[in-house]
């Protein structure tokens, strides 16, 4: 049991929640073994949240901003829309090989809580993939097709790769040819 030095914040307790449904899915997320595992009481979790509900909204509410608009920031510092894409998708697929909460949160999308944020989600990755691609000259209907491929490519590839299936290339040369072998498909003229 961890003994906490200072008083939990509600990003503490929406971590730990994340961290749950990366383990164990929702059904992981209960406010006893939280306490737990975060070395405090009930008390504590009451004190930041009224129900169970709220805490899986704020941690689907801390999922979207780490794994969706935190790496969104970070790749737009590349001011070339093709670099931007080859940025996006290598550190997409390294960070799923690191933390395997996006693949849980797809796995209870059709939750009443999981579902909302879920589109939201891939509304947001997927427009902003296609906006990548109208950069690149695209119409509109061409980056959104696009987009929503190099997304879906993304979803796979992921899954194979947590489930430990050598297929696909996770890291070095292999995931640079996976790229670019997606940004060749991608972004090759209709």
């Amino acid at each position: 049991m961890a003994t906490p030095s200072r008083r939990l914040a509600r990003t503490d307790w929406a971590r730990a929640a994340l961290a749950a449904i990366a383990d164990s899915g929702l059904a992981g997320v209960a406010v006893e073994p939280l306490a737990r595992r975060l070395g405090t009481t009930k008390g504590s979790f009451y004190w930041h949240f009224t129900n169970r509900e709220a805490l899986i909204e704020a941690a689907l509410d801390l999922w979207e901003q780490e794994h969706t608009e935190a790496v969104i920031v970070r790749v737009d510092r590349e001011p070339d829309p093709l670099q931007r894409l080859r940025l996006l998708l290598t550190t997409a697929i390294m960070l799923a090989q690191e933390d395997v909460i996006d693949a849980a949160v797809l796995a209870s999308g059709n939750h009443p809580l999981v579902a909302p944020v879920l589109t939201r989600v891939t509304e947001r990755r997927v427009g902003y993939l296609a906006g990548l691609f109208r950069r690149l000259g695209f119409s509109p209907a061409q980056a959104r097709d696009r987009g929503l491929l190099a997304y879906t490519a993304y979803l796979g590839h992921t899954q194979l790769i947590q489930a430990g299936l050598s297929i696909a290339p996770a890291h070095g040369a292999g995931l640079r040819r996976y790229v670019d072998r997606l940004l060749g498909i991608t972004t090759a003229p209709e």
